[in-house]
C-alpha cells in the first residue's frame, strides 16, 4: 500500500489516535503562553528585558536537557506510561505557578517553566513517533501532520486566551510608579503576579484530566517496524538519514522561531510609521497561514508523497525569505506572512521521514529530533546579531539558508542510502 492510497489510520487505532492527538494541542499551551508571560512578569516582578527573556531560556533548556532522559523513559516504560510521566511533569510544573505567584519570586517561576517544559519534552518524544505507528506506514507523515494541525490550532488560540485571562490591561509608566506610594506599588505588582494563578490552575486540571483519560483507556503498546538494535543513543545515531534529519530539524525550528520573533520589527522597518498593534496583525496572519497549511498539507499528503511536498514548501520558503531580504514595502511584508504557510508541514514531515525504518532505535531517534528544537534558541539569536550589524532584512538570509538544508533533506537526505553506518 503506497503513501498516496494508505488510509489515515485503522479503526482499532481511532480512539488512541484521538487521545494522543489531544496532546499536540496541550503542549502548544506552554510554548505559546510564554509570549504573554514575558511582558506580564516583566511588569509584575519589575524585570529588565534580559531578565524577562530568561523565560525562553528556562523553557528551551528544559526541552534540551530532558530529551535524552525522555528517550530512556520510553525505552523503559513504553509509550503509554511515558505519556503519563510527561503529563504528570506538566501538571507539577503548572501547579508550581501557585506558590511562585504567592511568593513573587522570579526563580520560582523559572523552575515551574523548566519542569513544565521537561514534561512537554517527554510528551513530544512519545507522541510524535507514537502517532506514526498508529496505522499504515505509508500514511505516517500524513498522520503526524494531521496531529500537528491541532498543535497549530493551539498556537493560534493560546495567545488570545492568555491575553484575555492573564494580561490585566493595567499599566503604569515609570513616572506613575514614581508618584505612587511603596505600598500602592507593592499592591499593584502583587495583584498582577496573582493573575497567573487562575489560568495555570485550569491548565493543571486539564493536564490531570487528560492523564486520567489515557490512564483508563486501552492505548496499544505498538512496536516500530524496521531494523535497529535499540541499544541506546549511539545505536540510533548510526542511522545516516536520522543524522541528516536532526540537522534539517535544527535548521527548520531555528528558521520558524526566528521568523516569528522578528515579524513585528520587520513590518515596522519595511513599512515605516506602522503602529506596533497594526504590525502585530501581520504576525496573526502569519500564524493563521501556519494553521491553514497544516490542515491543507495533511489533506494533500493523501495524493502527494511527503518528500515531494517537503521539497516544495522548502523551495517556496527560500523564495519568500529571499524576497523579504531584498524587497521593500508591503511586498516584503507579505513574503514574511507567507512563510507561516510554508512552515506548516515541515516539522512533522521531517520528523516522520527521519524516524522511518529506525525500528528499536525509534525512541532515542525521537529524543535526538526533539533535542534539535534548540535551534529555536540559537538561530534567532544569530539573526539578532546579524540585524544589529546589517539590518533586520539582511538577517532573513539566515532562515533562507535553513530552507536550503531542509530542501536537501527532502530531495536526498531522507533516503536510506546507507541504513546504518559504523
Amino acid at each position: 500500500m503506497t503513501e498516496r492510497t494508505a488510509p489515515l489510520t485503522e479503526r482499532r487505532y481511532a480512539v488512541p489516535f484521538v487521545l494522543v492527538t489531544s496532546l499536540f494541542f496541550l503542549w502548544a499551551i506552554g510554548v505559546n503562553l510564554n509570549d504573554v508571560l514575558i511582558p506580564h512578569l516583566k511588569k509584575a516582578l519589575d524585570l529588565s528585558d534580559f531578565q524577562s527573556s530568561l523565560i525562553q531560556t528556562a523553557f528551551f533548556g528544559g526541552y534540551f536537557l530532558m530529551a535524552l532522559p525522555a528517550g530512556w523513559i520510553m525505552r523503559r516504560l513504553g509509550y503509554r506510561r511515558g505519556i503519563l510521566v510527561g503529563l504528570a511533569l506538566c501538571a507539577v510544573g503548572t501547579l508550581l505557578f501557585q506558590p511562585a505567584a504567592s511568593a513573587r519570586w522570579y526563580p520560582y517561576f523559572l523552575l515551574a517553566l523548566f519542569v513544565m517544559a521537561c514534561g512537554q519534552c517527554v510528551l513530544e518524544v512519545a507522541a510524535n513517533p507514537y502517532v506514526t505507528v498508529l496505522g499504515p506506514a505509508g500514511s505516517a507523515a500524513r498522520r503526524l501532520n494531521t496531529a500537528q494541525a491541532f498543535n497549530a490550532l493551539g498556537a493560534v488560540i493560546t495567545p488570545i486566551l492568555g491575553a484575555r485571562f492573564i494580561l490585566s490591561g493595567v499599566e503604569h509608566s515609570k513616572a506613575d510608579v514614581a508618584a505612587m506610594t511603596p505600598a500602592a506599588v507593592d499592591a499593584w505588582r502583587t495583584t498582577e503576579a496573582l493573575g497567573v494563578k487562575g489560568p495555570y490552575l485550569v491548565i493543571t486540571a486539564i493536564f490531570i484530566a487528560v492523564g486520567l483519560m489515557i490512564a483508563f483507556s486501552k492505548l496499544p503498546e505498538v512496536t516500530e517496524p524496521g531494523v535497529g538494535s535499540g541499544r541506546g543513543l549511539a545505536s540510533a545515531w548510526r542511522h545516516a538519514h536520522l543524522r541528516r534529519g536532526v540537522l534539517a530539524q535544527f535548521c527548520y525550528v531555528g528558521a520558524q522561531v526566528g521568523v516569528a520573533s522578528f515579524v513585528i520589527r520587520f513590518v515596522q522597518q519595511a513599512m515605516p510609521g506602522t503602529p506596533e498593534r497594526a504590525a502585530a496583525t501581520f504576525l496573526q496572519w502569519h500564524l493563521a497561514g501556519f494553521l491553514a497549511g497544516r490542515i491543507v498539507g495533511s489533506a494533500l499528503m493523501a495524493r502527494i508523497p511527503a518528500p515531494r511536498m517537503l521539497a516544495g514548501v522548502a523551495t517556496l520558503g527560500f523564495v519568500a525569505a529571499a524576497l523579504a531580504a531584498t524587497g521593500s514595502g508591503a511586498a516584503a511584508v507579505w513574503a514574511i506572512v507567507a512563510l507561516g504557510l510554508f512552515h506548516s508541514i515541515q516539522f512533522p514531515t521531517i520528523f516522520a521521514l527521519s524516524i522511518d525504518g529506525l525500528g528499536d532505535d525509534t525512541k532515542f531517534g525521537s529524543s535526538l529530533l526533539v533535542m534539535s528544537i534548540v535551534g529555536g534558541a540559537i538561530i534567532p539569536a544569530a539573526m539578532g546579531a546579524i540585524s544589529d550589524v546589517q539590518g533586520i532584512q539582511f538577517a532573513f538570509w539566515l532562515p533562507a539558508l535553513c530552507y536550503v538544508a531542509v530542501l536537501h533533506f527532502a530531495l536526498r537526505g531522507h533516503k536510506h542510502t546507507a541504513e546504518v553506518t559504523s
